[in-house]
């Protein structure tokens, strides 16, 4: 019998390591951010986003990942209220989600007019999508439900603040700059001049 290939050797991993890479709901609730997109002021995209591993498209410089780590993906998480969700956006990589409560209602077409949608999908707790780059999508908490909604990200890897992403519908960008919001070249947010007020309202809006 052919003798088995030993397997490759890697470095030894401490248990207190191990500890800090377990990442418990409790510390995900305490480091969401309001305003994680230029989109996030917008009635009807207001939402939190939670990073636990890269910056999962950030275009705020404040994304908190809570695990360090190099990882060859990337894994985020968001709540929403009814009615509310990204909007309509494409990325040059996968994008992919897995619901974690309530349904949720996702729209796509080829096109970066929103009114042009081609196609759309509500989902429910345990199932999962997968986007595939340069597809126009969005995505919200069904309207008829009656509670807010989580679900979990995950994306490809990709550098951050190294261009534009996500790349939003110029509809999108038109209402971010009634509110002083945009994105630089580099995709990093442009803030406005009272940004910390409009923060500090929507986080008592979505996490008082």
């Amino acid at each position: 019998m052919a003798a088995h290939a030993p397997p490759p050797q890697h470095p030894k991993i401490s248990s207190d390591e191990m500890q800090r890479r377990i990442v418990r709901f409790d510390d995900v609730r305490k480091r969401g951010i309001p305003l994680m997109f230029i989109d996030s002021i917008l009635p009807g995209h207001q939402r939190m986003n939670y990073s636990l591993i890269g910056d999962t498209a950030s275009e705020n410089p404040e994304y908190d990942a809570l695990l360090l780590a190099p990882h060859k993906f990337q894994i985020g998480m968001v709540k929403a209220k009814p009615g509310n969700g990204p909007a309509y956006h494409t990325h040059d990589y996968v994008e992919s989600f897995f619901i974690l409560s309530g349904r949720w209602r996702f729209y796509w077409g080829n096109d970066p007019d929103p009114d042009t949608i081609e196609g759309e999908a509500t989902i429910g707790p345990w199932d999962y999508i997968s986007l595939p780059p340069g597809l126009y999508r969005g995505f919200e908490v069904a309207k008829d439900e009656t509670d807010e909604a989580w679900l979990f990200a995950v994306l490809e890897p990709h550098d951050v603040f190294a261009g534009k992403d996500p790349y939003w519908s110029p509809q999108v960008e038109a209402e971010a700059k009634k509110y002083g919001f945009a994105a630089d070249e580099r995709g990093k947010m442009v803030k406005p001049a009272n940004y910390d007020q409009l923060r500090a309202e929507l986080l008592a809006k979505l996490d008082g």
